[in-house]
């Protein structure tokens, strides 16, 4: 059984080196830190949704990429994601972001991948019916809003600004809900052959103020994979209303991610 440990992020705040973005630096964190990240994102979002992290994470010398994924199905998700770990040159930190959770699940399994981390995201065990886990939490305000046409979903506008997009400005959030992904509407039902957090360092970011996934389904989801959880007072959006504390996240992951 791993190891699981708790912080909230404002108490780590001591091992946080002041930069330009107000981050700590790998070589700060100790020279063996994970120089690879790639960037997962979830369902109603592209890889624009990490466009407040990127910068930062390479400010610090990272190499990053955030892929796109397709949200038709899990199957293409992960070879999307798969595709960008072949193409990484070392040991590599995935990071994945709400439905994102599923997809580094299937695929953190590369030989590229030394670590996991998740945003405010799904965790699910080999073969799990993650809908029925979930339905055991309060229903996240977010999900009435969903709309359905053509095999596909997509959130409307005040459930996107109100709830998927709560504590990001509000122009930001217009713009981010004008280049929301569609997904397959059968998406969420898929399940996973595997489960990667049980064979990988795992790190976890608790967003408590959270209105598309409930908070408290986020910390069991944790609990059980024996993650370095953190949390901070955030919407699911946190990458782009707390960029520096997603970020130093990261940085903190890829530290404890990294062979020894």
């Amino acid at each position: 059984m791993k190891r699981r440990s708790f912080t909230r992020l404002a108490l780590a705040s001591g091992a946080v080196a002041a930069t330009g973005f107000g981050m700590m630096k790998p070589a700060e964190a100790g020279t063996s830190a994970l120089r690879n990240i790639v960037l997962v994102h979830g369902a109603y979002a592209d890889g624009s949704s990490w466009s407040e992290v990127i910068p930062r994470l390479q400010a610090c010398g990272l190499s990053v990429t955030s892929a796109q994924n397709p949200l038709t199905s899990l199957a293409d998700d992960v070879a999307a994601v798969r595709r960008i770990l072949d193409l990484q040159t070392g040991p590599t930190l995935l990071v994945g972001h709400s439905w994102a959770g599923t997809v580094i699940c299937e695929s953190g399994t590369h030989p590229q991948v030394a670590a996991l981390g998740f945003v405010s995201a799904r965790g699910p065990d080999a073969g799990e019916d993650y809908g029925a886990l979930a339905g055991q939490f309060p229903t996240p305000p977010a999900s009435a809003g969903v709309v359905r046409q053509g095999g596909f979903a997509w959130l409307g506008e005040e459930a996107f600004l109100h709830d998927f997009a709560n504590g990001v400005d509000r122009n930001r959030a217009r713009v981010l809900y004008a280049v929301q992904g569609r997904i397959a509407d059968s998406l969420f039902a898929s399940r996973t052959t595997v489960a990667a957090w049980r064979s990988r360092p795992t790190s976890y970011l608790v967003t408590s103020q959270d209105r598309t996934t409930a908070p408290e389904l986020q910390r069991f989801v944790a609990r059980r994979m024996g993650a370095r959880t953190t949390e901070i007072a955030a919407g699911h959006l946190s990458m782009i209303s707390h960029p520096v504390d997603v970020t130093n996240f990261i940085l903190e992951a890829a530290r404890r991610g990294a062979p020894k």
